[in-house]
């Protein structure tokens, strides 16, 4: 973890667990709560623990946020907007910064020489994963990553009804 960030919450780590149903690795900070209140994406050290590179910075914890966005990518959704990207010139340059934006962020936490230049979700020729596309925007807000923005505001209100937490396992 870097030195200068304080460390996360006992209670924040829970609930990460109990989300995840497993023990979170590497986070350095919640990136994002749900209007709930619970955290809902995480941020990641790019080199796990166990030595693991990991690209993904920004990831998704809440199991009705993940769920949600798991029924835009069985829609077809990240098919749609990949063929958008080869058509549109103005989304692939916001694209492209984006995928910049995620480095420049993930670099703040450490460099891994394995994983230099990788994002994640298919940035920036690509669109492979939404959960880190929608992670991404939640964390740093709208306006950097445009098929962040998409996704997110194709989505259900996930945290509604009740807390996050109650699907989570306890």
């Amino acid at each position: 973890m870097t030195a200068d960030r304080p460390p996360v919450a006992t209670a924040d780590l829970e609930a990460v667990r109990r989300q995840l149903g497993r023990d979170p690795r590497g986070v350095v900070e919640v990136a994002h709560r749900c209007l709930c209140g619970e955290p809902d994406v995480v941020r990641t050290e790019p080199r796990l623990p166990d030595g693991t590179p990991f690209p993904t910075t920004f990831y998704a914890t809440c199991p009705r946020l993940t769920g949600a966005v798991s029924t835009l990518e069985s829609q077809g959704l990240m098919r749609e907007m990949t063929d958008r990207l080869d058509a549109d010139e103005d989304l692939r340059a916001g694209y492209e910064a984006a995928h910049e934006d995620y480095l420049a962020r993930r670099s703040e936490l450490g460099e891994v020489a394995e994983i230099a230049g990788v994002s994640a979700g298919g940035m920036p020729t690509r669109v492979k994963c939404l959960h880190v596309l929608v992670a991404h925007s939640l964390a740093v807000g709208p306006g950097v990553n445009p098929l962040g923005d998409e996704a997110l505001a194709a989505l259900p209100p996930w945290w509604e009804g009740r807390s996050c937490a109650t699907d989570a396992e306890a």
